[in-house]
């Protein structure tokens, strides 16, 4: 390994960089947590736990389509602008498109009404796979792994993750605003209420206007971005099989129970942002809450941006995310407790709780490049793509699990599909359940996220320090 001295110093054209990076990759992928199960159930007709179920049966192709990036990236010569920027310029475009698709019968109007319902799956799985297992993952593997070929300090690193969840979070509140302004109508119903209608052509037009604002971004980050960590592969890396690489992966303590808290994390984030599209057109019948929800989270995430890193910095990253988790945990049981009928007192805890989550979201990105550094002192080979790819996969596997667990619970207190696309109400069980999901799932994942991170996970404050002095000297620094 070798750090190229000659290039500008590390500075906050990197960040906003590396931030954009992130606000590209979560054009896509927050559409698809946020709305793709409400669009196929609603506008499309297919029951919650099919949709459910095709995301997780997608994970299994994800095992070989990340792993196998992880590898190409790991035995791809550097480029002269590294070794990772240059998948930002060949998968923007076919991530892009990739997502638009999954969207695009939403402007077939009544025509997709006569398809069949093996036709619709089908055209589910096809899409959904072509985007998340092959686009997503072109462009998702080489762009976390270049945090780590950015910079070699972990001040650096801990900045990278700030400014990454931020750019995360800032596509975010532009999904979540914006989505449920656009894509829903108020129907008028017989009983002379009103009820909040997805409609599926506006979602396909907000669709392909995210898949534009993506490419820009990526377009943005290769511009913003240096690679100054440069790693010349080596004949023991070169080698080395994909069999003996999960062989010592599975039995790194670190990375494993890095793994299973993304997985766990994702399950309980993701579940709030995926029933968010239930509780507060259904259960609130506001679909204007929704976005005033996606406003508040930002409140508490730029909250958590301020204090995550002079947190991390004193106490050390592992110690402070089990703090901010156990909390999170808490105030969603509280909330499960008051069961709040006004909307805006739901919104205004649920920040509360998004403030706990988002210190450990600050600090996520920067702890696998500890993982990272961990896995080269243990093996002597630096493989920054086949480690992240592993922790993609994770995320992916906790992301589907999440998608397809909400949709099995839907489908299990008795969601009514149909109804959804006639635009009439769930009766009033249905209701409960929706609050239950919504406020009890992602608190036992809180929980046990912090569990995991105290008493699995081995790199807290002290070990990581010592980590980095030992590849100071390893590399003469």
């Amino acid at each position: 390994m070798k750090t190229t001295n000659q290039l500008r110093p590390f500075g906050m054209k990197d960040k906003l960089g590396y931030l954009f990076g992130d606000f590209g990759n979560d054009f896509t992928f927050i559409l698809s947590t946020m709305i793709l199960s409400k669009f196929y159930t609603d506008v499309m007709g297919v029951s919650a736990g099919v949709v459910g179920t095709i995301m997780m049966l997608a994970r299994f192709v994800d095992a070989v389509t990340d792993v196998g990036m992880g590898r190409i990236c790991d035995r791809s010569k550097p480029t002269a602008a590294g070794k990772f920027k240059p998948w930002l310029m060949r998968m923007c475009v076919p991530v892009a498109v990739a997502s638009f698709l999954m969207y695009a019968p939403g402007l077939a109007g009544e025509w997709v009404s006569q398809w069949s319902a093996g036709v619709r799956i089908a055209y589910l799985a096809i899409s959904y796979l072509l985007w998340g297992s092959f686009c997503y993952t072109g462009i998702n593997i080489p762009y976390g792994s270049m945090a780590s070929a950015i910079s070699a300090d972990p001040g650096d690193r801990q900045s990278l993750s700030t400014f990454r969840t931020m750019g995360g979070m800032l596509a975010g509140m532009v999904i979540g605003i914006g989505l449920p302004l656009i894509a829903y109508e108020k129907t008028p119903l017989a009983d002379g209420t009103v009820k909040e209608t997805l409609i599926g052509s506006k979602v396909a037009l907000a669709a392909a206007i995210f898949s534009v604002l993506a490419v820009v971004c990526y377009i943005l980050c290769y511009k913003l971005t240096v690679e100054r960590v440069r790693v010349e592969n080596s004949g023991e890396q070169q080698g080395a099989s994909v069999g003996a690489m999960l062989k010592s992966a599975f039995s790194n303590r670190a990375l494993i129970s890095i793994i299973a808290a993304s997985v766990v994390m994702l399950l309980a984030q993701l579940t709030m942002q995926n029933m968010a599209a239930y509780i507060y057109p259904d259960y609130y019948n506001n679909a204007t809450a929704q976005s005033a929800s996606t406003m508040l989270m930002m409140v508490g995430m730029i909250g958590a941006a301020v204090i995550a890193k002079p947190l991390a910095a004193k106490f050390g990253k592992a110690e402070v995310s089990v703090v901010s988790n156990l909390f999170a945990g808490v105030v969603m049981v509280v909330i499960w407790i008051i069961k709040p009928a006004n909307v805006w007192v739901y919104c205004g805890l649920q920040m509360v709780s998004w403030l706990s989550l988002g210190v450990f979201s600050m600090v996520s990105w920067a702890l696998i490049t500890d993982v990272i550094d961990y896995s080269e002192l243990r093996n002597g080979v630096r493989e920054d793509g086949s480690v992240y790819a592993l922790y993609s996969f994770a995320r992916k596997l906790g992301q589907a699990l999440a998608a397809g667990l909400s949709g099995w619970m839907l489908e299990g207190i008795g969601y009514n599909s149909q109804a959804a696309a006639d635009g009439l109400k769930q009766t009033e069980a249905v209701l409960d359940g929706i609050f239950n999901i919504s406020t009890l799932l992602p608190a036992l994942g809180f929980v046990l996220l912090a569990l995991v991170l105290w008493f699995w996970y081995p790199l807290h404050k002290k070990q990581v320090d010592a980590n980095v002095a030992a590849l100071k000297e390893k590399r003469g620094e």
